[in-house]
């Protein structure tokens, strides 16, 4: 899996217990063109600290171009961000 870190525009929902699910995010190339990447799945959900700030790590699945991958997005909670982070 290659690291990004790239930010992304994300839905998402959050249950009345106060968890946080992403649905799916817009995320722009190196050409500036914006591409929308529905999630089908949540495979996993985990905290990790990482340089002292609190992240949500989820592991999920989508079909992008016809071919199922595996990648982990990350919400940072102090600010409220999302990231693609690894792909």
């Amino acid at each position: 899996m290659k690291i990004l870190m790239r930010p992304v525009d994300m839905i998402s929902y959050t249950t009345k217990d106060g968890a946080v699910y992403p649905v799916k995010f817009r995320i722009s190339d190196d050409r500036d063109e914006n591409r929308v990447i529905r999630i089908d799945r949540v495979v996993s959900r985990r905290e990790e600290k990482l340089a002292g700030n609190r992240m949500l790590v989820f592991t999920v699945k989508s079909v992008i171009n016809g071919t199922e991958c595996l990648y982990e997005m990350k919400y940072e909670l102090s600010t409220c961000k999302w990231f693609l982070y690894k792909i």
